[in-house]
């Protein structure tokens, strides 16, 4: 499972955004990735004040126990494949791209991203 962003976000802040039934499959799954792709729209988001973040966010992913998804080269030029999104935000396309390649379910309240008709792409809404 590979969650979007603002997943991650809720899943550190425990914000009731997320779902039960979404918690529940974070907590029973082998794996939980974060896109390395995450910290770094974090990074920008919060350098524009539109996000407030601890500096030590690296360190609180790392002890929460998710695992690092490391950006690839293949995954980067990959993206010029994944077509069908409604929105061109390059965040999204790398993260449906990761995704689809590592054939993980990407976890997302983002409606273009749950309604996207990207082949091989697995999304399951973070809301329920």
């Amino acid at each position: 499972m590979l969650l979007d962003t603002h997943v991650v976000l809720w899943l550190l802040t425990d914000d009731p955004q997320l779902g039960v039934r979404s918690r529940a499959q974070i907590e029973e799954a082998t794996a939980v990735h974060v896109s390395t792709g995450t910290l770094w729209e974090i990074a920008i988001k919060n350098d524009l004040g539109r996000l407030d973040v601890p500096d030590q966010l690296p360190d609180l992913i790392e002890t929460s126990g998710l695992r690092w998804l490391p950006v690839s080269a293949g995954h980067a030029w990959a993206v010029r494949d994944t077509t069908g999104l409604p929105h061109r935000d390059p965040f999204d396309r790398l993260f449906a791209t990761q995704a689809r390649i590592e054939e993980l379910p990407l976890l997302t309240a983002d409606r273009a991203l749950l309604g996207a008709d990207v082949t091989g792409l697995v999304t399951v809404d973070a809301r329920q």
